[in-house]
């Protein structure tokens, strides 16, 4: 099959994958859930704060079962999230949707935010204890406890939408989309040979074993660090080149707010069908970048030793905001004003260019520095995420076996991302295939988890009803901001 057939192949079945039914159930759930939770992430965002971000210098005593701090399963959660896909899937979607898929990629994130929040709250309330005081939760945990063992649903429905989830992160255990990003991003920055890259790749996979050989808690210290000193960094480094030709500003929000309507892509598109790719891409890399609905981050979250499932759930509403409305914004906003998005093919290499531009050399070395960052968060991340899923299918085996069991996870999970990233590197793939493939894959998970969430919503309304009652009205911000007691 050529390229050309190729493209033309994986593009038509994102479009299936990813059609307008799929795309306005996700924005309409998303209102749906916000509206349900009396409009909590805008009402409430104050509490969010401060119960987030705002309140990381605060030693309080965590209580209940778990693995993780709130913070360090955010963090792990945030780590998995944002990365490849703030800064290579967002120069993806701009160059495939033209600059009104930023605008698309915000309308989301705002509704999303209370998304990330339900799953979140669900996989705290339904996740289950092992007798070594270890908590795992997620899409699996509440899909069996809530529509099997809650609802009393037959149990081939509930194993049937587990099934189609597992099978997602099958496919994207093969599609190596960190190990490829990354691997892609050194050869542009520093102009190296296939080979020289994908000895890289095999010194970034020791990396990745390094990590993941500790475990979830060793995930969640080494992101507890590493994500906000790179994020913060990132964020800076991005205004600077934004605000270094603020005359371009206006021109920019202009060109996102007008093609999120009329036609306008780097890579082809005309007419309506170009409007449809920004809301595709738009919607799709959103969900690829803050996860929310494709039910990833829950089974970190679900880790974290918190007295109530919304307090989690608070933080998994940040993590949209902060992936998508700021990080995925200064991306967007440098590959428009500095012009790299027209005639590019996207991925990772365009930011940098972008960077390069402003920055010299300097700038493509900050950008495969934070993208190294990001992305090693994402593969030590979603190690987390199969380590779930084992535990949840070996649950009812001895504790010797699952102990086996995780550690052949550990050993086998990184071998088949690098061997096809290094075989992409290796034939020269553009980015932009592995993205489209990354778009079916996450397809498969989203269609199961969002089903379950619309089937399980009256819950979250509940528990996000029960836990304003208990902890917030009434409450002074302080009072807020330290329910637990201090250390």
């Amino acid at each position: 099959m050529s390229s050309s057939l190729l493209e033309q192949f994986l593009q038509t079945a994102v479009r299936y994958v990813w059609n307008p039914g799929l795309l306005l159930v996700f924005l309409l759930f998303g209102l749906y859930l916000t509206i349900g939770t009396r409009f909590f992430q805008f009402r409430r965002f104050g509490t969010i704060w401060r119960n987030t971000m705002g309140g990381i210098f605060r030693k309080r005593r965590a209580t209940g079962p778990g693995i993780l701090t709130s913070f360090q399963a955010w963090a792990a959660a945030a780590g998995s999230a944002i990365g490849m896909g703030n800064i290579a899937g967002v120069a993806s979607a701009v160059a495939y949707g033209g600059p009104g898929a930023l605008l698309w990629m915000w309308i989301a994130a705002l509704v999303m935010m209370a998304t990330k929040m339900g799953e979140v709250t669900l996989a705290v309330h339904f996740r289950e204890q092992l007798p070594d005081g270890k908590t795992y939760g997620g899409p699996t945990y509440y899909m069996q406890k809530g529509l099997g063992h809650l609802y009393q649903w037959p149990s081939w429905i509930w194993k049937g939408l587990a099934g189609i989830f597992i099978a997602g992160f099958l496919v994207m255990m093969f599609i190596g989309m960190a190990s490829y990003t990354i691997q892609e991003t050194f050869q542009a920055t520093f102009n190296t040979t296939p080979w020289q890259t994908i000895i890289f790749g095999i010194i970034y996979t020791a990396m990745v074993y390094a990590v993941i050989l500790g475990g979830i808690k060793r995930v969640g210290k080494v992101a507890e660090y590493m994500l906000p000193a790179m994020a913060l960094m990132y964020i800076l480094g991005g205004l600077v080149i934004i605000f270094a030709d603020i005359s371009q500003i206006g021109k920019a929000f202009l060109l996102i707010f007008k093609y999120a309507f009329t036609s306008q892509a780097a890579i082809g598109g005309v007419g309506g069908f170009a409007v449809m790719r920004a809301i595709q891409q738009g919607v799709a890399k959103g969900v690829y970048s803050n996860e929310a609905g494709w039910g990833t981050s829950p089974m970190l979250h679900a880790t974290a030793r918190v007295d109530h499932p919304v307090r989690q759930g608070m933080w998994g509403a940040f993590e949209v905001f902060l992936d998508t409305v700021v990080i995925c914004t200064i991306t967007g906003l440098v590959v428009i004003i500095t012009g790299i998005w027209e005639g590019s093919g996207g991925g990772g290499g365009d930011v940098a260019l972008a960077f390069e531009s402003v920055f010299g050399d300097f700038g493509k070395y900050f950008v495969f520095l934070a993208m190294f960052a990001f992305v090693f968060t994402t593969s030590t991340g979603w190690y987390s995420y199969y380590e779930t899923l084992l535990i949840h299918l070996f649950k009812n085996k001895s504790h010797k076996t699952i102990l086996k069991a995780v550690k052949t996870l550990q050993v086998i999970l990184p071998l088949p991302t690098f061997l096809l990233a290094a075989g992409g590197i290796l034939i020269g793939v553009v980015p932009k295939y592995f993205w489209l493939l990354g778009d079916l894959s996450s397809g498969l998970s989203v269609y199961a988890n969002l089903i379950t969430l619309i089937l399980l919503s009256p819950l979250i309304f509940k528990l996000v009803k029960e836990f304003e009652k208990k902890y917030l009205n009434g409450k002074t911000k302080k009072q807020e901001k330290d329910p637990l007691p201090q250390r």
